[in-house]
């Protein structure tokens, strides 16, 4: 195999890994966007977002995609109006997360298409490799 099919895969693979994580963090954000806190005076669940970054691979000579970091999205939670749970306000009112299930199924539709482009560089790289062996022998 040479050094441009290795920088393909290893690139690829990067991608997958960080799309993997992105999808881990959608998935626990809808998971947990009905958990309220447990306590008038607690917080319910805050959404995590996931950032990128590029990363040199000096062994290879390019650049990767890798994950950034995680962080909690600050924007204001939601309320609503539901007197008989226990994290209730004197007012009857609960802070509920601020994650957007439609926001978060889009995010995923996006990390899905990413993963599966890279997933068909890999396939389109092997491809070429096996016809190129197939047509040294």
């Amino acid at each position: 195999m040479d050094n441009d099919t290795n920088k393909i895969f290893a690139i690829s693979s990067a991608a997958l890994q960080a799309q993997d994580q992105r999808l881990k963090i959608i998935a626990e954000n809808i998971a947990n966007a009905n958990t309220t806190a447990s306590s008038p005076t607690g917080q319910p669940y805050r959404r995590q977002v996931i950032t990128f970054k590029n990363e040199f691979d000096k062994a290879l000579g390019a650049n990767k995609i890798k994950v950034g970091g995680v962080s909690t999205d600050k924007s204001a939670f939601s309320r609503k109006y539901d007197p008989s749970n226990p994290a209730a306000d004197k007012d009857g009112y609960v802070q509920m997360p601020n994650v957007q299930p439609l926001t978060e199924m889009m995010d995923m539709h996006d990390a899905q298409r990413s993963y599966e482009a890279n997933l068909d560089v890999i396939e389109a790289a092997r491809t070429m490799m096996v016809h190129t062996i197939g047509l040294l022998q």
